[in-house]
């Protein structure tokens, strides 16, 4: 463990440098909360204890400000607040609530203090805590990613519930002359000894002039009624009936529709263009050159799509390589002192180490984000201010980018968040909301809904990196005794972050994520290296990151070294582990799927993979057969420990949706280069998995981690490798490639 000794105490000094430099402002400053953002449009006899919860004389509103893409954050977040606060769900009001500071994501810097989640000493606490405040201080984030939310929400919506009651049974002490120790409360209602019950919504003009009560114990698990219980998603009916509202479908009177044609390559400059055929076509209204392309607005979005395919642009180069092959070649190229972006984890000697070696050379492909629901936002910019409905992780950014478009001040610039028809990364960019504005700002008056067409989302994704891996193990008398793990491709953060404006220092962790923090304590020579490039396509976070590509190149050079030792694969794991909470998920998935009982006989196998990401180890095992007509999936199980599980049943969806989406991109989906353009434009050529290939899945919750973590990227780190070490157990065959397709057919 001596070098992640090392690694904690540089990131102690980054920190304490920080601190001597004057970026902290003292331990309290980091420790105050910000100001009440609600307060300053309340309504005459509403209360709110703070900015989380409301109360007037008809309702009860719970501010949820974590995006919802799907994972189910929007129902989790009010679930927190409701079982402190005693409500129950069908009796509040739910929010997005308003971009602010207040809201900033204290969880998103767990990862950047240079100890891997799964340290929980003090000294790590200590680093964690130093940088939180600085971040807080100096760039308070409202932003959702990195399964963060759920760590973000446990405790302080907890205690923004609990304020909430203590205040109200103090108002309801002052009405009527009981002390609060002998009040309680159920349902949205102070109950006094006698029975008597006095809503909250009764109590708010008097709340309203009470202090907070913000010194109140937080409420044991095991008394809790709505958290760790089955719940019914808030937003659950909206989407079985078609009726919630994402923000494609938001209107409004005299909206007008648009779309953009921007340069296919990525970064291309538009030379010119000739827009004489749109123009005259029904519908169309304008024509108007944005950064780099060029805008359509019409009477309906497929009106705006046909007029903007009929526009014939000359474009400019790609500033990267035209071709695939030489995406790759490049790769290939790197990995040398000059490009290292850093040793990640050294333990023993692994040149030196004992044992017949293996090598091998892995590749995971750029793949497309491609959410169901295009990328959008309506603006409507008037002289004084600016109105923008869309669905954002980053919102209070969101809204600077348009300001800075516009000329207006970011204090006029309101951003009203919306759900979101899926993500996965995308909507962390700010493309599709900075082309809006340009529209709408030279529209001013007029409400512009923006929208890419399905190929124009896939022409502009930015896309997940591109990995090469390559790796040597080494196994003696039955046991894996070294593995070195060298890694090549893109900064995700750099890319992402340079597009923010922002220039990253340092190494990029991402491209090691998922390698270098594997928990396998008994390995006794490992070594992890990353090399870096920036002269390939422009990337962003796809989910899981690092993690996607990485535990695919660990888990199955792992595998390779087990099976080349003559070890089980699961035992040998479970051997190397020496991480407690690692090696229960092992051993539950084990037993789940019979792992040592199981005589599956010829033409069918079983793989294994584990996967830390994001604080939380997941072990995937995946069962196929091999077919005449093909690999057949027969069924999947993992297992998974998240610490606190707040709803089992949307933790079991997220598991199962994590799996068949990690699944159907190995088998299926890459993103290549063309004339410097991505060739694949639709599903068609992007194709997750369908239902008819889909096996039955089943999941069980450990809650060992005595940390609470997010879910919606762990499940997918291991499906992939999981799947490959499956096929090698059933054919032989060994695949080192994503997508699988490309070397073995499937059912």
């Amino acid at each position: 463990m001596a070098s992640l000794g090392k690694i904690a105490r540089r990131s102690f000094v980054i920190g304490s440098a920080a601190i001597a430099g004057g970026v902290a402002f003292g331990v309290y400053a980091a420790r105050r909360p910000f100001d009440n953002p609600v307060l300053d449009d309340l309504a005459d006899g509403a209360a709110s204890f703070n900015p989380w919860v409301i109360v007037d004389h008809e309702n009860i509103t719970l501010v949820a400000p974590h995006a919802d893409k799907g994972q189910g954050i929007f129902s989790a977040q009010a679930a927190l607040i409701a079982e402190e606060l005693d409500v129950d769900l069908d009796q509040v009001e739910i929010s997005f609530g308003m971009p602010d500071k207040a809201y900033y994501n204290g969880a998103l810097t767990d990862a950047l203090a240079g100890y891997p989640l799964y340290d929980n000493s003090a000294a790590a606490g200590r680093v964690r805590g130093v940088l939180g405040g600085i971040v807080k201080l100096a760039f308070p984030m409202m932003t959702t990613g990195g399964s963060s939310a759920i760590p973000d929400s446990y405790d302080k919506l907890r205690r923004a519930g609990a304020t909430a009651r203590e205040t109200l049974k103090l108002a309801a002490s002052q009405q009527s002359g009981v002390p609060v120790d002998q009040l309680r409360t159920a349902r949205g209602a102070v109950i006094l000894p006698d029975g008597t019950r006095i809503a909250y919504t009764a109590l708010a003009s008097l709340a309203a002039n009470i202090a907070p009560v913000t010194d109140t114990p937080l409420r044991d698990p095991q008394n809790w009624s709505i958290v760790g219980k089955p719940q019914q998603r808030v937003d659950m009916v909206g989407k079985v009936t078609g009726t919630l509202d994402y923000g494609i479908d938001f209107r409004t009177d005299g909206m007008l529709h648009a779309t953009v044609k921007v340069n296919p390559r990525q970064g291309g400059t538009m030379n010119s263009y000739d827009a004489s055929a749109a123009e005259i076509m029904p519908g169309v209204r304008k024509i108007l050159p944005i950064t780099g392309g060029v805008a359509v607005v019409a009477d309906n979005t497929w009106r705006a799509f046909q007029a903007a395919d009929a526009i014939v642009c000359d474009w400019g180069d790609a500033p990267y390589p035209a071709e695939q092959d030489a995406h790759w070649e490049h790769l290939a190229g790197i990995f040398n002192a000059d490009h290292l972006n850093a040793e990640a984890r050294v333990e023993g000697d692994v040149d030196t180490a004992e044992g017949e070696a293996i090598t091998a050379e892995y590749r995971s492909p750029y793949l497309a984000h491609a959410p169901l629901e295009p990328l959008n936002a309506t603006i409507l910019v008037t002289d004084d201010r600016v109105d923008i409905w869309t669905g954002h992780q980053i919102q209070m950014m969101a809204e600077q980018k348009v300001a800075d478009i516009t000329g207006h001040d970011v204090d006029n610039v309101h951003l009203h968040n919306m759900f979101i028809g899926g993500s996965f990364g995308h909507r962390l960019e700010f493309d599709f909301v900075k082309q809006a504005a340009e529209i709408a700002n030279q529209m001013r008056g007029t409400a512009i809904q923006m929208t890419y067409s399905r190929e124009e989302d896939f022409a502009h994704d930015f896309p997940r990196h591109i990995t090469m891996g390559r790796g040597v193990a080494k196994h003696k008398d039955g046991k894996v005794t070294a593995l070195d793990v060298q890694i090549a491709g893109q900064s995700v953060m750099r890319s992402q972050m340079g597009r923010m404006g922002f220039n990253l220092p340092g190494p990029d962790t991402q491209l090691h994520e998922g390698a270098w923090d594997a928990p396998m304590f008994n390995l006794p020579n490992l070594r992890v290296r990353s090399y870096r490039t920036e002269a390939l396509a422009p990337v962003s976070s796809w989910r899981a990151v690092g993690a996607g590509p990485n535990v695919f190149i660990y888990e199955t050079l792992l595998d390779e070294a087990i099976h080349a030792a003559g070890a089980d694969p699961l035992h040998e794991r479970i051997r190397l582990m020496g991480h407690d909470v690692s090696v229960k998920v092992l051993e539950a998935v084990g037993e789940m799927c019979g792992w040592n009982d199981a005589n599956l006989g010829e033409n069918r196998g079983r793989g294994v993979a584990y996967g830390f990401s994001f604080g939380v180890a997941v072990a995937t095992v995946v069962e196929v057969t091999n077919t005449p007509a093909g690999i057949r999936l027969d069924h999947v199980w993992l297992a998974a420990d998240v610490g606190k599980v707040i709803d089992p049943v949307n933790l079991e969806n997220i598991a199962q949706g994590g799996t068949v989406f990690g699944l159907g991109h190995a088998i299926n989906c890459e993103i290549t280069y063309a004339d410097g353009m991505a060739e694949q434009s639709n599903y068609h050529a992007h194709d997750g998995m369908r239902m008819w290939q889909c096996p039955p899945i089943t999941f069980r919750a450990l809650q060992n981690n005595p940390v609470i973590r997010g879910f919606g990227e762990p499940p997918v780190p291991p499906s992939a490798p999981a799947l490959g070490n499956a096929i090698f157990a059933a054919t032989g065959q060994r695949i080192r490639e994503m997508p699988f397709n490309k070397h073995i057919a499937f059912v």
